[in-house]
């Protein structure tokens, strides 16, 4: 049998130093829904377990006039609960809210969702990449602030630290999440789409955001079609209709939920959805 050591963690600096001093033979706990699971997907379990559940600073959450904070181990069920009186964070609401399953969500962390680098279907990740957010690293180095898609592209090369916190900037826009899972009991879903926008009075559209996730193995914006709605006044369905007519930049990945090629063929109906639910959200 291996033994295994178990850091319960107080302070972030404690934590960051344990997961140098085990040299990659490490890895943090906080609501371990993606960890504990790691036999079922043929990987072995760390040597060293560091729990960070406890560490005060990382479950707060502050909502000030112009900045959204989230500590990494925010919950999706506070982080549901804190932005329901929000306007402008719709979509990240929905990602919380409706991920997963209400056990799940009761556990499962900020900083958790957006660590996992194997879980292509996590909610969150679409839902702050299409805000802006910025991203607060901690290691033994000192503290690197990076953008979502910074982060998405080095989350696996990073030197040993967390994500401490998340910042999202406010402002006058929506936000919305369309997710479709092929059933409605939990399922991981197969496609994600996050949208942000200002929407003007004459129906055009400004500081336009597409974030896809669930289509490839990492989370991405989609440029080329911000470009298209970007300024222009379009309905949601010519938006998704743009998004039918457009040359195929995705490429779906398989998975035992759904193949790849399905995945990109409805992935112009979530974009569709999410702006119904944008432009909804202008009249409620």
């Amino acid at each position: 049998m291996t033994t295994r050591e178990f850091i319960s963690a107080t302070s972030v600096d404690q934590a960051v130093s344990a997961l140098s001093a085990h040299a990659g033979g490490a890895k943090l706990l906080a609501g371990a829904t993606w960890v504990m699971r790691a036999p079922l997907r043929g990987e072995y379990l760390p040597r060293a377990v560091i729990s960070i559940s406890g560490i005060a600073e990382l479950g707060e959450f502050r909502i000030a006039p112009d900045l959204l904070s989230i500590g990494a181990c925010v919950t999706h069920a506070q982080l549901a609960a804190a932005l329901a009186a929000t306007g402008e964070f719709g979509g990240l609401t929905d990602a919380a809210r409706r991920s997963a399953n209400p056990a799940i969500r009761s556990v499962a962390t900020v900083g958790g969702n957006l660590c996992a680098a194997g879980f292509a279907a996590a909610d969150l990740v679409p839902a702050l990449l299409c805000l802006d957010a910025k991203i607060e690293y901690r290691s033994v180095i000192g503290t690197l602030s990076m953008s979502m898609e910074e982060f998405l592209h080095l989350r696996t090369t990073l030197g040993p630290g967390l994500v401490a916190r998340v910042h999202v900037p406010r402002g006058k826009y929506r936000s919305a999440h369309a997710r479709l899972p092929l059933r409605k009991a939990g399922d991981y879903p197969v496609v994600i789409v996050s949208v942000k926008a200002d929407r003007h009075s004459n129906g055009s559209f400004h500081g336009v955001r597409i974030a896809v996730g669930s289509v490839e193995v990492t989370a991405r914006r989609w440029h080329g079609l911000e470009a298209l709605v970007e300024g222009r006044a379009l309905t949601p369905s010519d938006i998704g209709a743009r998004a039918e007519e457009m040359p195929k930049e995705f490429s779906g990945r398989d998975g035992i939920e759904a193949p790849g090629w399905y995945r990109v063929q409805v992935l112009p109906v979530l974009v569709r959805r999410a702006f119904e639910d944008l432009c909804r959200q202008e009249s409620d």
